[in-house]
């Protein structure tokens, strides 16, 4: 049974969101502000964390910039629900490193879908698929990359745009491909390119040398190079 952390602080959003959750089966844990919200996350382990922005002591961004940066939890699929519609809201949560994000109030049968999808794309692979590239392996399994045997700590969308790279064998991947397949929002062409650039360019930057691999197909997407020389 997948366990499921709620981070919203009015409580009947709460009780709406655990009689969805249980009667779909799901364990459901509860914190109401982000610092209660950060220890959950440590103490409950969960599989997936629905979280509001606004919150009393530390708003919902902080307590997602802090879960990506902490290697322990970095990887925690994230649904953002959020009364703000802005899209320039959804663009920061979407950089920071939420998996999807949705906008109050939601239908219920939506809501239930995509937990259920991102729970599912979130389950372990076949423990012997193992990418290798020069230096850099990916563990599918594990959910551990590593350049030089050293491991880099990668938020969800990094390693999932990483996977997608390294999985076409040096062919180019749009943008539009790469935001569906990765992010499965809004077409929205502005908010493609400047969501998937800034992850990107973190992307190359933790992977230090062996991000070289990777370049921009100038007005089409990206690719890795699988051969590039040492």
């Amino acid at each position: 049974m997948a366990k499921i952390l709620v981070v919203e602080d009015m409580d009947t959003v709460v009780e709406l969101l655990r009689t969805l959750l249980q009667r779909e089966g799901f364990e459901v844990a509860v914190a109401q502000d982000g610092p209660e919200a950060l220890e959950a996350v440590r103490r409950e382990k969960p599989d997936l964390m629905l979280l509001d922005l606004i919150l009393p002591v530390l708003d919902g961004l902080e307590v997602l910039r802090r879960v990506r940066q902490d290697p322990i939890t970095a990887h925690l699929p994230v649904i953002v629900l959020s009364g703000r519609a802005e899209e320039q809201d959804k663009v920061i949560a979407l950089e920071i490193g939420a998996d999807d994000y949705m906008t109050k109030p939601f239908p219920a049968n939506e809501l239930i879908a995509r937990v259920k999808g991102r729970l599912r794309r979130s389950a372990p692979t076949d423990p012997d698929r193992v990418l290798r590239v020069g230096s850099l392996e990916m563990e599918l399994d594990r959910y551990k990359v590593t350049v030089r045997g050293k491991s880099i700590h990668l938020t969800s969308k990094e390693f999932n745009l990483l996977r997608a790279l390294l999985m076409t064998n040096g062919r180019v991947l749009s943008r539009e491909a790469l935001f569906e397949s990765v992010w499965e929002l809004s077409k929205d062409a502005d908010l493609q390119t400047r969501t998937i650039d800034v992850h990107i360019r973190s992307l190359r930057y933790k992977l230090g040398d062996e991000g070289r691999r990777i370049f921009t197909v100038r007005n089409v997407g990206y690719r890795l190079d699988p051969v590039l020389s040492e």
